[in-house]
């Protein structure tokens, strides 16, 4: 075994340096946060060969003094702390002094800045362990600074790269997510000496996410009802997407702790939980969450490259997280049920049958407008039942199509949820279903029967992989129970989604009017008066959508009038 040595300044540099600069991105990453820790107003970053040969960042910020420059490059020098105490609450992005230091160990850096009380700015080179005396050079206010040659000085760190293109594109979109924490900062991005993007300084922070979502996307995504995460001992705000418009990963849920931007895993749960039946299985929302807490209760000091913080109240933040975002898309779906039905369903809908359902099926969209114009009644009218799937309805200006089975699935849903809260009794059945499963199916029920039972669904044993049915849950009218179809959805895994809650859609989806059944009109518009009592009446359990709404401009296109 070879003797124990303490390592040369050259080698400790660079290996403190591989924990921190990995590519590119990371070295823009340190620079802009520095920026930010300046007060800049204005940050440029300029690119060659995607940061590989050059990275500059210019800041108008409050610069560095020449007295101080000597020790920027200098590792574990800092401006932001202080002793070890003040670890316990930090409140800048930067905090340890190792930025600048990694960033010299692995490429030449040179560092150019001014400070408003002094006449002439300063400037300093490093690299390696060399660094350069402090030389005084005309400067505007703020701070210059240009890493190049990244990796130069380590051959192996530098096969790892990927070609310009891709690191440019981590720096861009790592960029552009930041920026969304600080709409009061102008930032500007170029490579290879052309302007990529530009984004001024603005007040409403819905104008920077098209630069990140899209520009369709971000006029759909939600403002957060942050008055529902008041019990974290912080704040929230953000954006997150409309139900209906997820995407197939969670790349693009973004998290800002204290404007810090973070990995997304910190919060994942929540994003599930929040979305719970408001999305479909196996699509992920999107949107950006920025959470304002004490300094104190936020651990920065766990990760080398700051990507992840420990929170002291993790679960309690979790929790009204997810409490803000059902909180929100409730709100929305509220609203979106009034502009689909033009009525507050907070005081009902005006239902106003015809005399019966074969008029209902013949009565013209014309005749119902006449209609409801002379006995005065404005609200929407129940026409007819198409396809034995979907039930058609008119305010006499605008369509809607009703999916029955998502409805009365939504509807099952929140009274069986409801149900179980209370413990209401379920209903007994006048002769018992008795149930005969394959080892496969047997061993599934076994494992639902307890969520099943919280549900209303009296089921018990009943000899070898044998069960018997002798209540269902009471209050929406259930139908023959499809435990085939039960089953066959219990096999399906959907881990982002609770247990109970996914037996009790699965339960609901089983239990209630199918597509193709032929309802009565009396059904029909017990189906749409029960629909719009319910909290959120626009999506199914499983996400797929209960109501379409059709303008008037739509038909005029479908008919080649407009």
């Amino acid at each position: 075994m070879a003797q124990i040595a303490a390592l040369d300044e050259r080698t400790i540099g660079q290996i403190a340096a591989g924990e921190i600069v990995e590519r590119p991105l990371s070295v823009v990453k340190e620079l802009v946060e520095n920026a930010v820790d300046a007060g800049a107003c204005r940050i440029e970053v300029s690119l060659q060969r995607g940061g590989i040969a050059r990275i500059e960042v210019d800041d108008d910020g409050v610069g560095i003094t020449f007295a101080d420059l000597a020790l920027a490059p200098a590792r574990h020098a800092t401006s932001k702390l202080r002793d070890a105490e003040d670890l316990q609450s930090v409140a800048t992005l930067g905090f340890r002094g190792e930025g600048l230091a990694s960033i010299a160990a692995v490429a030449r850096l040179t560092i150019v800045s001014r400070t408003r009380q002094e006449e002439i700015g300063a400037k300093i080179v490093a690299y390696g362990e060399s660094i350069e005396p402090v030389v005084k050079i005309a400067a505007p206010v703020g701070t210059s600074v240009v890493a190049e040659g990244l990796f130069e000085n380590v051959p192996v760190r530098r096969e790892y790269l990927k070609a310009p293109g891709t690191e440019f594109a981590r720096i861009n979109a790592w960029l552009s997510a930041f920026a969304l924490a600080y709409p009061e900062i102008a930032f500007l991005l170029r490579n290879d000496g052309e302007q990529q993007w530009a984004m001024p300084a603005t007040s409403e922070a819905r104008e920077r996410l098209a630069a990140v979502f899209g520009r369709a996307a971000a006029q759909t995504m939600l403002e957060i009802d942050g008055a529902a995460a008041a019990s974290m001992h912080g704040k929230l705000r953000g954006f997150i997407s409309a139900p209906g418009n997820e995407r197939a990963d969670r790349r693009m849920q973004l998290l800002f702790v204290n404007r810090r931007l973070l990995r997304s895993s910190l919060l994942a749960g929540a994003w599930s939980a929040g979305y719970q039946t408001f999305a479909m299985i196996g699509r992920q929302p999107y949107g950006v969450l920025m959470l304002d807490l004490p300094p104190e209760h936020v651990d920065a000091n766990v990760h080398p490259t700051k990507s992840d913080v420990r929170l002291r109240f993790g679960s309690q933040v979790a929790d009204s997280v997810r409490h803000a975002l059902a909180a929100t898309l409730r709100g929305d779906a509220r609203e979106r049920l009034a502009q689909s039905l033009r009525a507050d369903p907070d005081n009902g809908i005006s239902l106003a049958p015809a005399e019966s359902y074969e008029q209902a099926q013949l009565l013209p969209i014309d005749s119902v407008s006449a209609h409801a114009g002379s006995t005065g009644t404005s609200g929407l009218r129940v026409l007819a039942q198409i396809d034995s799937t979907y039930i058609l309805a008119s305010d006499g200006s605008t369509i809607l199509l009703v999916d029955q089975h998502a409805a009365h699935e939504r509807i099952a849903y929140e009274r069986i949820v409801a149900a179980a809260a209370a413990h209401a009794p379920s209903e007994p059945l006048l002769v018992p279903t008795i149930l005969e499963l394959d080892i496969a199916q047997s061993e599934r029920l076994e494992s639902a029967l307890e969520s099943l039972r919280d549900g209303g669904l009296a089921i018990e044993p009943f000899g070898e992989r044998s069960f018997r049915i002798t209540a269902t849950p009471a209050g929406y009218g259930a139908r023959a129970f499809d435990i085939a179809g039960f089953l066959d959805d219990l096999a399906d895994e959907a881990p982002q989604r609770d247990l109970r809650e996914r037996v009790w859609a699965s339960l609901a989806c089983h239990s209630v009017t199918t597509a193709g059944e032929r309802l009565a009109f009396t059904e029909m518009v017990r189906l749409v008066e029960d629909l719009q009592q319910c909290a959120n009446p626009m999506h199914c359990p499983h996400g797929r959508p209960t109501m379409l709404r059709i303008e008037p401009e739509m038909v005029a296109r479908l008919f080649k009038r407009a």
